[in-house]
């Protein structure tokens, strides 16, 4: 069964309202925690040195994001569908807190970024601690 084209054009722009209202209602108490970035900051520092990681957080030769797509990893804008994202070092998230039900870090382009499970909404961005 074949949809016709208005109705896809209608269910779109259904799904790009719901991703800005998402983002419009931002939870601003969703964030990295001062002990979180310190954290977060001393083991990327500790990492680059054992690891030989280049400073945008990948190993040196990596390719970064198009420009375009890397403009769009900001707080309140949605990920971009299909990303490559990467969770945490384990040794990393043994020392860090829980993360709020519901949500998870990860390692997206040399940035982690705080992220909503559901909506996949961008709460906080972390650039400093891989950049170091």
């Amino acid at each position: 069964m074949r949809v016709p084209g208005p109705v896809l054009s209608l269910l779109a722009a259904f799904l790009l309202v719901q991703a800005t209202a998402a983002a419009a209602d931002l939870d601003v108490s969703i964030r990295f925690s001062s002990n979180e970035i310190s954290v977060i900051h001393d083991f990327f520092h500790d990492y680059h040195l054992d690891n030989h990681v280049d400073k945008k957080g990948g190993k040196k030769g990596s390719k970064p994001l198009p420009p375009g797509i890397a403009k769009n990893l900001e707080r309140g804008k949605p990920l971009p569908p299909g990303i490559a994202k990467r969770s945490l070092p384990n040794d990393l998230l043994v020392r860090l807190p829980p993360v709020a039900d519901g949500y998870e870090r990860v390692v997206i382009a040399g940035k982690i970024l705080l992220i909503e499970i559901a909506t996949q909404i961008i709460h906080d961005v972390l650039v400093e601690a891989l950049l170091d």
